[in-house]
This record gives structure tokens, C-alpha cells and sequence, in this order.
């Protein structure tokens, strides 16, 4: 028997595409629910788009002294995302974190490449969330360069693969 057949149906999370009972909703909110099959749950990715900080990053002194605006991008996927079936905002990502922990990555101490840049964002943010695939990209939408270029931009991929989400032993 499935780990769902021994819970029975009273404690089975409704899927997508079900019709939903109101007080199912009630002591899924009250957290009366299992966690469901990890399989069929919904997939989650956050994104922020062109958030705008002024930076000292670059190759050249001028570049990290006088300082210069860039625009980042992430996105990163959200595991166990609750707030699908909750609607509970402690259940989700609170965006305003999200741009903290960039800002901060991005103001704390000047790098001379957008790609390290881009990694150190990317790592701060697998720490919080402990997120499985992220994307982190800067662009300079005025980079010192002799021909005009609307941008320069760097993206960062990052992505853990699970050996034993695959069937694979994680030991070897």
C-alpha cells in the first residue's frame, strides 16, 4: 500500500485540479494535512526582475571608485513551496528578503567581474532557501566601453543535482 492509502483520504493534499471542499481549506490552513507525494506537488520559482543598485564593481580603478548602476535579475526555484495550497504568506518567499540579500551581496565589497558577483548572490540565496536551481544576472546598462551598447551582462547558473530524486544511490 502507498504511504497516501495509509494516511486515507482525510489527510490527503488536495492536487491541482481538485474540487475542494471549504472545510478541507479550513484544516488545510489549521495545517491538518500531510505532506503529500513530492512528485505531483506543483513546481515554484520565484523571479525579481531589473533590480537597481548602485555598484564599485569593474575591471578598471574608475569603474570601482566612481561607481556605477547595475541591474540584477534572479530567479531560483522555491522546494516545498506550502503557499500553493495554504495561500498563507508565512508559507512563501518574502520578496523584500530576497532583494535584501542581493543588495547587500552587491554593496558590501567591490569585485571585479559581474561573474563573481553573480555566484556570491547565487550562493547567499541557495543558503536561505535552499533552492535546487537559481539564476543570477547582472548587467551594466551603461558599461565604459568606446561604442555604444545598450548592455554588458553576466548570468550566473547554478543547479544541485539530487542523485536519489533520479533513483540513483546517493552513495555511489
Amino acid at each position: 500500500t502507498s504511504a497516501e492509502d495509509r494516511l486515507g483520504d482525510a489527510q490527503r493534499l488536495p492536487r491541482l485540479g481538485d474540487v475542494v471542499d471549504p472545510e478541507d481549506l479550513r484544516a488545510l490552513d489549521e495545517g491538518e494535512y500531510a505532506r503529500g507525494d513530492r512528485a505531483t506537488e506543483p513546481l515554484v520559482d520565484v523571479e525579481l526582475q531589473r533590480l537597481s543598485i548602485y555598484t564599485h564593481h569593474g575591471v578598471s580603478d574608475a569603474e570601482r571608485e566612481i561607481g556605477q548602476r547595475l541591474e540584477i535579475d534572479v530567479s531560483f526555484d522555491v522546494p516545498d513551496c506550502d503557499a500553493v495550497l495554504t495561500d498563507r504568506v508565512e508559507d512563501t518567499i518574502d520578496y523584500g528578503d530576497v532583494t535584501d540579500i542581493v543588495a547587500l551581496a552587491a554593496t558590501e565589497r567591490s569585485f571585479r567581474t559581474l561573474e563573481r558577483l553573480c555566484h556570491v548572490i547565487a550562493e547567499r540565496l541557495v543558503e536561505r532557501y535552499g533552492c535546487e536551481t537559481i539564476r543570477v544576472r547582472a548587467a551594466k546598462p551603461e558599461p565604459p566601453l568606446p561604442l555604444a551598447i545598450e548592455a554588458a551582462a553576466v548570468e550566473v547558473v547554478r543547479s544541485r543535482h539530487r542523485p536519489e530524486e533520479d533513483g540513483e544511490d546517493p552513495e555511489g
